[in-house]
């Protein structure tokens, strides 16, 4: 494994490449100098998620919702909490797919909630049903 990993900013979508010692140090993007992580999922919409999954060596988690959905409403704070235990190793992403339907249907999310983890660019598991925090962290770190 190589000693730096490349992280997207969920910002402006710049490719940082960061020592993997550096991870946990709150990281600033260097093209637009946010914060790498939020300490929150990030919104974004089909081009931005795209860019995420593609281009970021940390695995990256998309929780597919609407907001017409109730249990995606209920389940957003559990995904909320669940950055902390996660981040800086996991990056969190929330796509609306009332408002961005092209990555949802080209990966055919059928229900809502559902949560997709990526790694390396690639499906690597994926879960529909809203869960709670502990079952979203748990879920994802059985799969790493």
């Amino acid at each position: 494994m190589s000693d730096s990993l490349h992280v997207v900013c969920t910002h402006c979508g710049g490719v940082n490449r960061i020592p993997r010692e550096h991870l946990g140090r709150h990281p600033i993007c260097g093209k637009c100098k946010q914060a790498l992580f939020q300490g929150k999922p990030a919104e974004v919409d089909d081009a931005m998620a795209q860019k995420q999954i593609q281009r970021n060596d940390i695995p990256v988690v998309v929780d597919f919702w609407a907001p017409w959905c109730g249990p995606c409403k209920m389940m957003a704070p559990a995904f909320a909490r669940a950055t902390a235990p996660l981040e800086p190793d996991v990056r969190l992403l929330k796509l609306n797919t009332e408002q961005h339907q092209q990555l949802a249907g080209q990966l055919g999310i059928r229900s809502i909630p559902t949560m997709i983890l990526f790694k390396n660019g690639q499906e690597f598991d994926r879960v529909s049903g809203a869960l709670d925090a502990q079952g979203i962290v748990s879920w994802v770190s059985r799969q790493l």
